[in-house]
């Protein structure tokens, strides 16, 4: 069995479980944009692979501590140890852990910011329909108005001007398509729009 097959059939499945802003299409865009930049560096493609693949499998126990979970499983996977040596584990492992954008420190490595910029999968509209499908997931409301306030707070919080997402590779896209989403974030009418359309259709 080889690396891509074991993780098709072993790991990418996994990403059944989780919500609509995490499932599969996420990771698989996410291994595609990870291997996209890594083609601009001096890295080991396998590594960067695998990095993407396991980046948010912690969600299985729950959204605060997914990145250290997922390192976690990383380092336990004694299968990976046919592939990689223990250090090249290890730097998966904190490349794992790094690539969450609330971190307060840079990633260690070329590997933790290459899926840290992958998993910003900044398109305005992806993003704020991924922001209304984890609210609908995880928000025990139906009530609009406090979906609508959720998904702003969240917005202002990490997209925003002096919100807390960092781009970390300049050769990402990501710089442009941020700018365009903060256009829209501060236009409370094009906000509250493209909300309303994308509420409807979700539920």
């Amino acid at each position: 069995m080889t690396l891509q097959e074991y993780i098709t059939e072993h790991i990418i499945p996994r990403y059944k479980a989780f919500d609509k802003a995490h499932n599969l299409t996420h990771v698989t865009d996410v291994i595609e944009r990870s291997m996209a930049l890594a083609s601009q560096y001096d890295v080991n493609s396998d590594m960067v692979y695998t990095i993407a693949a396991y980046h948010d499998l912690g969600l299985c126990e729950g959204r605060e501590r997914h990145h250290i979970v997922s390192g976690e499983i990383i380092a336990d996977d004694a299968m990976l140890q046919k592939w990689f040596t223990p250090e090249q584990i290890t730097t998966m492992r904190e490349a794992v852990e790094d690539h969450r954008a609330s971190n307060h420190h840079a990633p260690r490595s070329i590997y933790g910011c290459i899926v840290a910029e992958a998993d910003r999968l900044i398109d305005p509209d992806t993003t704020l329909r991924r922001t209304v499908q984890y609210g609908l997931k995880h928000l025990d409301t139906t009530d609009r108005q406090q979906h609508y306030e959720r998904f702003c707070q969240h917005l202002q919080e990490k997209y925003a001007e002096g919100g807390y997402l960092r781009l970390w590779l300049p050769e990402s896209d990501n710089k442009k398509r941020l700018e365009e989403l903060r256009t829209i974030i501060a236009n409370p009418e094009q906000l509250r729009c493209k909300f309303d359309r994308i509420f409807d259709e979700e539920i």
